[in-house]
């Protein structure tokens, strides 16, 4: 029989309690533990998608109320474009509001189900305010109404529209969560039309084998005060009807030996996606893809919501992007 087929037992670990770290910051122990109190997301059945959409309207909504982007308001402007007939978000410092030569293609997190409308322009002015560059912000459409291929398919439109804007070697692609999975897709995507590589992918904590099968599914499920449970329910309504393991819907399953750009990927040792990152920089780095893996302490998904860690992830990911554009630089 092979082993993987094999019944084995699994480890039974007592019932406990996981106190809060010192090893981390006040602000980021406050945040772990008003997070705490949370519950699990009951989802609805596949096919009730009135309930999904009146879920996903709660919480946007909930998630428009945490991004305070009064500061980002202030040193970044945002106006809507069309790219590739994809409705998007420019978003660049006010401090250079004529563009800048650098830029950063950003695909916006949220389950494959949350973060559109008007919070793409937040989070393309976040990105600008953050970066310090110009900010192109795909709005794609997602489920219930828009499964795969639809999001996947808008963010190839965007890029490419991006493309005749812009020079591929200036381009850095960022995504967060589940859309680091389609900014992994999306590179893929690209390798099968022969079109340019960005300049380099930044995948934060990203969402990029929708099967669950990594091990931190299970360790830190519960622990991530964020990301409690399994996303399952909403990766098959995204799928529609299409194969988990199919590496357009989970990268983590391609051929890299076949060609990926430079690629920095972030995540947290409480975070859901902890395996998603550590397998992923691991099979990056045996196809010979420059790839570098930053794993931050306690860290549950998506970041301390302010914490001085958040800052100093930041300006990792940020040095990590200055680097790579420098090189794109003339001399």
């Amino acid at each position: 029989m092979d082993s993987d087929q094999m019944d084995f037992e699994p480890l039974h670990v007592a019932e406990r309690q996981i106190p809060l770290p010192m090893s981390v910051s006040s602000q980021a122990r406050e945040m772990l533990a008003a997070f705490a109190r949370g519950e699990t997301t009951a989802y609805p059945a596949s096919d009730d998608l009135a309930s999904w959409k009146a879920m996903i309207k709660a919480s946007d909504e909930g998630m428009s109320a945490m991004i305070f982007t009064a500061a980002h308001n202030d040193a970044s402007q945002a106006e809507p474009v069309d790219l590739g007939g994809v409705p998007s978000y420019r978003a660049v410092p006010r401090s250079a509001a004529n563009g800048t030569p650098d830029i950063l293609f950003d695909l916006h997190g949220g389950g494959l189900i949350l973060g559109g409308g008007d919070l793409v322009r937040r989070f393309a002015l976040k990105a600008a305010t953050e970066y310090g560059v110009e900010v192109f912000a795909p709005d794609y459409r997602m489920p219930p109404d828009f499964p795969y291929p639809t999001p996947l398919d808008d963010c190839v439109a965007a890029f490419l529209a991006l493309l005749e804007l812009h020079p591929a070697e200036r381009i850095i692609v960022q995504g967060a969560s589940a859309g680091g999975n389609l900014a992994a897709a999306l590179m893929l995507r690209l390798r099968e039309m022969g079109a340019p590589f960005p300049a380099g992918l930044i995948l934060q904590t990203p969402e990029i084998d929708l099967t669950e099968s990594g091990d931190s599914f299970q360790t830190n499920r519960g622990v991530d005060v964020v990301l409690r449970d399994s996303l399952m329910p909403i990766n098959i309504l995204y799928a529609n009807g299409h194969d988990l393991r199919d590496p357009m819907l989970s990268p983590l399953f391609a051929d890299f030996s076949k060609g990926f750009p430079p690629t920095i990927i972030s995540t947290g040792t409480r975070d859901l996606f902890l395996s998603n990152a550590v397998r992923f920089h691991h099979t990056l780095h045996r196809a010979g893809v420059p790839s570098e893996l930053i794993v931050m302490e306690a860290m549950p998904h998506g970041g301390f919501m302010g914490a001085p860690e958040d800052a100093e992830l930041l300006g990792d990911l940020r040095g990590w992007a200055q680097r790579i554009w420098r090189k794109a630089s003339p001399s």
